[in-house]
């Protein structure tokens, strides 16, 4: 399977698809938001279309998310529970919530 994820800024969100399909994607809202301060993206929602689940999609997807995120130096607000649960998971990432919010997030 050829997996591409990419950045969709223009619709405020990372984008994952399969052989050319879309497969999933994950929203975020940035600076200027009521959700993020200067410096930060709220991850709010993730969804993986169920004829792609199983396969490790989700994880890819917040993985490339994360990443680009890290590159751009903001700090991560994890709304979805989706992010929450892999950043819980991968704490390799944990740096990237402000440690004054882990708290609020179970981080």
């Amino acid at each position: 399977m050829d997996i591409t994820v990419r950045a969709a800024p223009e619709r405020n969100r990372y984008e994952i698809s399969a052989d050319g399909e879309p497969a999933g994607f994950t929203e975020y809202a940035g600076l200027g938001s009521r959700q993020a301060a200067p410096g930060e993206i709220a991850f709010l929602h993730t969804e993986i279309d169920p004829a792609f689940g199983g396969q490790g999609l989700g994880g890819k997807l917040i993985s490339f998310a994360l990443d680009d995120v890290r590159k751009q130096g903001l700090a991560v607000i994890p709304y979805c529970p989706f992010v929450r649960s892999y950043i819980a998971k991968h704490p390799d990432y944990l740096d990237l919530v402000p440690e004054v919010r882990r708290a609020e997030f179970e981080l």
